[in-house]
């Protein structure tokens, strides 16, 4: 089988962790180096993500690069979801601070907000939905969690986004402070991008076959 995955993200850390969590993955063993590309490869304007879950923006961001490029479009839209926030900054989450990207930003607004914030109300989770579309317009999205507890500093100098303030559950570590191998292990992109295997598999090989 010889197929190609396009991304859609232009985020580098994010193209790195995805590749890294895919050809983990048996299943994927036939992918060749150079099969998982990022949007940056083409020429393809990011659409608005307008609607109001991950799963929605992941479908928005998929279906326009499939349609674009010809190729088996994965996205994803992730974020941290806080409790006592009520589940914000979720879909927000990489705009919290009112400029795209801004981790920093982010970060640092988010832990002035829960500054008198005691631990034991302070539960959180990384959330993502991966979303596969093929270019005859096949849908599937799946979705993976990470759940912990949100420091009061960050911690660790890996990862990227809210990962140095976020404590997995069972763990004595940031996730910034986790190697990729680790996080990857844990990630909610990878337990949603793993539940994906199986459809990237059936879609590459009809992908391939037409």
């Amino acid at each position: 089988m010889s197929a190609r995955i396009v991304l859609a993200t232009h985020n580098d850390h994010k193209v790195r962790e995805l590749a890294a969590i895919l050809a983990a993955e048996p299943a994927l063993a036939f992918l060749k180096d150079g099969a998982v590309v990022s949007a940056s490869a083409f020429d393809v304007t990011p659409p608005v993500e307008d609607a109001v879950t991950f799963e929605d923006n992941a479908l928005i961001k998929a279906r326009v690069l499939a349609q674009e490029t010809g190729l088996v479009a994965i996205a994803d839209d992730s974020g941290l979801a806080v409790d006592v926030l009520g589940g914000a900054p979720g879909i927000f989450s990489a705009r919290w601070a009112g400029g795209h990207g801004d981790d920093q930003g982010n970060l640092d607004l988010l832990l002035r907000q829960l500054e008198d914030v005691p631990t034991e109300h302070r539960s959180a989770r990384f959330v993502c939905a991966a979303a596969l579309v093929t270019p005859n317009g096949d849908e599937h999205v799946e979705r993976g969690t990470l759940e912990g507890t949100l420091l009061t500093a960050p911690r660790g100098e890996g990862g990227f986004g809210y990962d140095p303030i976020l404590l997995p559950l069972g763990y004595d570590r940031s996730c910034a402070e986790l190697s990729a191998e680790e996080k990857n292990a844990i990630s909610h992109r990878g337990n949603a991008f793993r539940a994906l295997v199986p459809h990237i598999v059936a879609a590459l090989g009809a992908h391939a076959n037409n």
